[in-house]
């Protein structure tokens, strides 16, 4: 055996299998039977998109995925996987959401009855943290969460605002810049770790004052009516509103719609900012009229069948953590043209999940950025590589 040839070895053997080149699935490897058990409803775009990048991804790394939608009762989802876990043929993982806590009894039953379990987007909290600890303590086969950083979301979306009110020196006649913040509600996680980040952005920048934190029950509708009711409010008190931070997309059109009216020319003299890769706001991204939307948490379907996918196969992900948070990114007008059409009309066979699996020695370390979702894209059909 040669010196090169031990090495790769050597390497391979840290992850506990040999791996194939390129991080494709090797011929011999057990095909995989995973199922996911969604909390959304049927035609809930969020969670359609998360079950479809978890299938185009089982498609690539040779795992069957069986999606469950328990239509928004968590009653069925709760019925749902305890059925999954009574199976006589049991899944090889089930993949579970905690929204509403409501994943700790499922989590408990797959613990005495061997599945294994993978938490998705919504982690546990509160006291079902402090009674239950990390995953692998007390739920031995409960592997882990994958989850997103949307508290750097609301910052970045923040950010950006205050960066092109700067350059465009929209201040107010007091020397400050203004801003409007929207957010879906005071009690989600999601939405506290968002308006989080706004919070954060701004206390790091002294010439920066958020005028009204608002909230619009995650509705263009209410954004609408919400901000209609703060710029006249601004337009009264004689301040040159200068940003719109929203926490979702739809909240970011209402927005859109009310500083429209307001005559104001989103893009040109005001900037809003919203967040969830949402196909309207791509639109409005292409039209100059929306700075950007964050997001890409939909992706996490995808990565979580890499993820196990890998654990399967002896690369477990916990050699850096059990627990696994995602990026989101921003899309701008500058890499719109290259995601754009994967959302649309939502291509996720093009991306080629093979590309994000860990390397031999490195498991565990994963690159779910927006560049490397970017570079792992099969080119449209009919165009040129």
């Amino acid at each position: 055996m040669t010196v090169v040839l031990r090495i790769l070895l050597a390497m391979s053997m840290a992850c506990g299998v040999l791996m194939p080149p390129g991080g494709a699935v090797a011929a011999d490897a057990k095909r995989l039977n995973i199922v996911f058990v969604n909390p959304g409803k049927t035609g809930e775009v969020y969670w359609d998109m998360v079950a479809q990048t978890m299938q185009a991804a089982g498609r690539k790394l040779d795992a069957h995925i069986e999606v469950l939608t328990s239509e928004r009762n968590y009653r069925t989802m709760q019925e749902l996987g305890f059925g999954v876990v009574a199976r006589a043929d049991k899944p090889d993982f089930l993949i579970l959401s905690n929204e509403e806590s409501a994943a700790v009894p499922i989590l408990e039953a797959a613990e005495a009855a061997g599945v294994k379990t993978l938490l998705l987007s919504n982690t546990l909290i509160g006291d079902d943290a402090a009674r239950l600890g990390p995953p692998r303590q007390k739920l031995k086969t409960w592997l882990g969460d994958i989850t997103t950083d949307l508290q750097t979301a609301g910052a970045r979306m923040a950010n950006a605002l205050i960066a092109t009110a700067r350059a465009e020196k929209w201040q107010s006649a007091d020397g400050k810049i203004h801003i409007l913040g929207i957010g879906g509600d005071e009690i989600t996680p999601s939405s506290i770790a968002r308006n989080a980040g706004l919070k954060l952005a701004v206390e790091a920048a002294p010439d920066v004052v958020v005028d009204r934190m608002l909230f619009a029950n995650w509705t263009q509708s209410e954004a609408e009516r919400v901000t209609a009711n703060y710029l006249g409010w601004a337009s009264r008190k004689e301040i040159r509103p200068a940003g719109i931070w929203a926490g979702n997309d739809p909240m970011a059109l209402g927005a859109l719609r009310a500083a429209t009216a307001a005559g104001l020319t989103p893009g040109r003299n005001i900037q809003v900012a919203g967040l969830n890769w949402s196909d309207d706001a791509l639109r409005e991204i292409k039209a100059g009229h929306l700075l950007l939307s964050d997001g890409g948490h939909f992706l996490l379907g995808g990565w979580s069948i890499v993820l196990l996918r890998d654990y399967a196969d002896g690369c477990d992900f916990a050699a850096a953590s059990p627990r696994v948070e995602v990026k989101t990114s921003a899309i701008t007008r500058d890499n719109l043209v290259s995601v754009g059409d994967l959302i649309r009309v939502r291509a996720f066979d093009r991306i080629d999940f093979t590309r994000f699996r860990a390397k031999p020695g490195r498991c565990g370390a994963y690159d779910f950025s927006i560049d490397a979702l970017i570079s792992s894209l099969a080119p449209v059909e009919g165009t040129a590589d």
